[in-house]
């Protein structure tokens, strides 16, 4: 949900430009998957296998947007150029 309210933020034509430096936050949902996943192995609750698969999620979620946004961007910016030409 955070997420999603963040990607909504970014597809617009001001976010689009922030959508490659939003592919990091994928590293830290990563990271904290991995964390989740040593907890477990170390003795925690197995639910928390649940929490390290939406932190996946999200991160793919964030790695597919950044090359979404510059074919974005790209098509933006041609069709203000024809926009601008005529």
């Amino acid at each position: 949900m955070p997420t999603n309210i963040a990607l909504n933020k970014l597809r617009t034509r001001r976010g689009l430009k922030w959508g490659v430096p939003a592919m990091l936050l994928s590293v830290v949902y990563l990271y904290l998957a991995a964390l989740l996943s040593v907890l477990v192995d170390g003795g925690a609750s197995k639910w928390l296998y649940v929490v390290m698969i939406v932190c996946v999620w999200n991160a793919f979620k964030f790695l597919i947007f950044g090359p979404v946004s510059l074919v974005a961007v790209a098509r933006v910016r041609l069709v203000e150029r024809r926009v601008q030409r005529a």
